[in-house]
């Protein structure tokens, strides 16, 4: 039985992106625990049966994966790391079969949305949206059905002997995912980073987030990602998610600092080295 601190979450199954990600950044040597959703990653995580996650938190084509925020910032998850996929789908079916045999194809929704321009020329297909990209692909091969595809990688199709009918489908050719890893809680410090993820919830007054980027700009932080929720218990109110990235450390405290002091909440969701 695997001990927890080799076990690792991931939203999918074997042959995911998710695994893929976990396998680039720890190796063949861990073992990782397939999670149908982010609800259920996060359950074994708090609980205590693995000792990180793997969470997709924003794509260049469609965006930030909000409800993603939400889950890291609402159970306190510390963010350890980061990793950029450039992910390529690709339309997977059992071999023998061609694009105009297929009906249907299967996939998770954020692989939908990202390949929904190619679709258009096949307008006998319908889409339908399933838990995991990978998962797919193996019920195809597992149950041999014909006229459904799947949309997922070219590791799922030769770990599950599917037919690629059609390479790199996605709308934008340069689709990458940004992906973060996750603890229950900030174990140690980490002396050596150089990026951090931070929230903050200001006073609904003119001015107010200026001040907040001024500060960022006088200490020489570097603002690569702001993200706005609403705060569900306070309407009118807004809680902004950012990372900013920095050269010097000193300068980076001296910020957070000041921010604590002007924030009505302020909040340090991870501090890690930039991928």
């Amino acid at each position: 039985m695997s001990n927890k601190k080799d076990l690792i979450a991931i939203q999918g199954i074997i042959g995911s992106f998710h695994h893929k990600v976990g396998v680039n950044c720890y190796g063949e040597n861990f073992s990782f625990v397939e999670c149908s959703t982010f609800d259920e990653l996060v359950e074994k995580i708090i609980d205590k049966k693995v000792s990180k996650g793997i969470m997709a938190i924003e794509n260049s084509i469609v965006g930030s994966i909000i409800p993603n925020y939400a889950l890291i910032d609402n159970y306190k998850l510390n963010i350890i790391g980061e990793y950029f996929l450039n992910i390529n789908h690709n339309l997977l079916a059992l071999k023998g079969q061609e694009i105009n045999d297929l009906n249907e194809v299967h996939s998770h929704p954020m692989a939908i949305l990202q390949c929904k321009k190619f679709f258009k020329k096949y307008k006998n297909i319908k889409l339908i949206e399933s838990d995991d990209t990978a998962e797919t692909a193996k019920n195809i091969a597992e149950k041999q059905i014909l006229n459904i595809g799947a949309i997922a990688s070219i590791s799922a199709a030769r770990l599950y002997g599917l037919e690629v009918l059609s390479k790199s489908i996605q709308t934008i050719k340069n689709n990458i995912t940004r992906f973060v890893i996750v603890e229950n809680h900030r174990s140690k410090k980490n002396k050596h980073f150089d990026k951090a993820s931070l929230k903050f919830i200001l006073n609904h007054q003119r001015g107010s987030l200026a001040n907040v980027l001024k500060i960022m700009s006088d200490f020489k932080l570097n603002l690569t990602k702001i993200q706005s929720l609403p705060v569900i218990e306070r309407p009118g109110k807004y809680a902004f998610f950012v990372d900013v990235t920095f050269e010097e450390v000193e300068n980076y405290n001296e910020a957070c600092f000041k921010l604590l002091k002007i924030a009505q909440e302020f909040k340090i969701l991870g501090e890690y080295k930039k991928a």
